[in-house]
């Protein structure tokens, strides 16, 4: 569920405050706060893309730039294993993984 993964992002994200100064505190907190203003909208239930489009009219709005589905190469001891697409690229420099489920469990986290 999308508030599920909202929850967890702003947990996560102050937790790594605690051990130190974020990096893009500013970026992050603009971006935090177009997630934000999605979910109220929306609530729960919607597939993964609706939340993505949202959050993009949403970066739009608050002028921060972006980059979607960005296609990286997986490598493995030097040789190409597949591609893997990135959702969002923010600022380029933050890397967003979109989630619209009901748990998120670890492998949404390794995913990244």
């Amino acid at each position: 569920m999308f508030t599920l993964f909202l929850s967890q992002m702003k947990a996560f994200i102050y937790k790594i405050a605690q051990m130190g100064e974020l990096i893009y505190k500013d970026t992050t907190e603009k971006i935090i706060g177009c997630a934000m203003r999605i979910h109220p909208y929306f609530g729960s239930g919607f597939p993964e893309i609706i939340y993505k489009r949202a959050l993009i009219i949403e970066l739009e709005k608050a002028g921060l730039s972006y980059k979607s589905e960005i296609s990286k190469d997986i490598f493995y001891c030097g040789q190409f294993l597949s591609k893997r697409r990135l959702d969002l690229i923010i600022e380029g420099k933050i890397l967003i993984e979109l989630k619209a489920l009901k748990e998120v469990d670890n492998s949404c986290y390794t995913q990244i």
